[in-house]
């Protein structure tokens, strides 16, 4: 089905969004840059996702010709407050103790170039966590390390199966990259 789409570059090294192109049947190679991910004050939580997937595209401005390249950039965000990758165990901790019991935001950013073209776009969804115990988020932090993860958890991981009540969204942009998005994207790139 996806034969026609061009070659496609992910600039990123989340196996997540790796297995979602994957199971998209698209064909890819990994290719990682070194990006600086700071933004400006002032954005609002859809401008820095974006700005930052932006940032990362650019990055391959002058290599790449006829080849799609796809960056993407997900953040948690709770009473206007960004909650990105926690800096150690005991940020983990608490960012969780944070999210339990509340609705939060994640906002992917995406950004694909293609032809000297830059398409950005952006997904929103709900999540709501029940209240979780200091034991279960000890627990989560402690087995599954989610150092490497915007808000402190993988939805697709234990404290994602036994303690989010809902989402409002897609589920795949809080895995990390909005897949629905991204395919309608793709095929009008053709």
């Amino acid at each position: 089905m996806n034969n026609q789409i061009p070659p496609v570059i992910l600039a990123s090294k989340s196996p997540r969004r790796q297995e979602l192109l994957s199971l998209m049947n698209i064909n890819f190679r990994v290719v990682l840059k070194d990006v600086d991910e700071s933004y400006p004050e002032g954005l609002s939580p859809q401008e820095i996702a974006l700005h930052i997937a932006e940032k990362k595209c650019r990055a391959f401005d002058e290599l790449i010709e006829d080849e799609i390249v796809i960056t993407a950039d997900t953040i948690v965000s709770i009473d206007n407050q960004i909650l990105g990758k926690p800096e150690s165990p005991e940020h983990a901790v608490a960012m969780l103790q944070t999210l339990s019991g509340r609705k939060h935001q994640v906002i992917t950013g995406v950004c694909i170039l293609y032809k000297q073209q830059y398409n950005l776009f952006y997904d929103v969804s709900d999540v709501l966590f029940r209240v979780l115990s200091d034991e279960e988020i000890t627990f989560y932090v402690d087995k599954y390390s989610p150092l490497d993860k915007a808000g402190s958890y993988g939805i697709q991981e234990w404290i994602g199966l036994t303690g989010i009540v809902k989402i409002d969204g897609s589920y795949t942009n809080v895995v990390g990259l909005p897949t629905e998005k991204l395919y309608q994207a793709l095929i009008k790139l053709k």
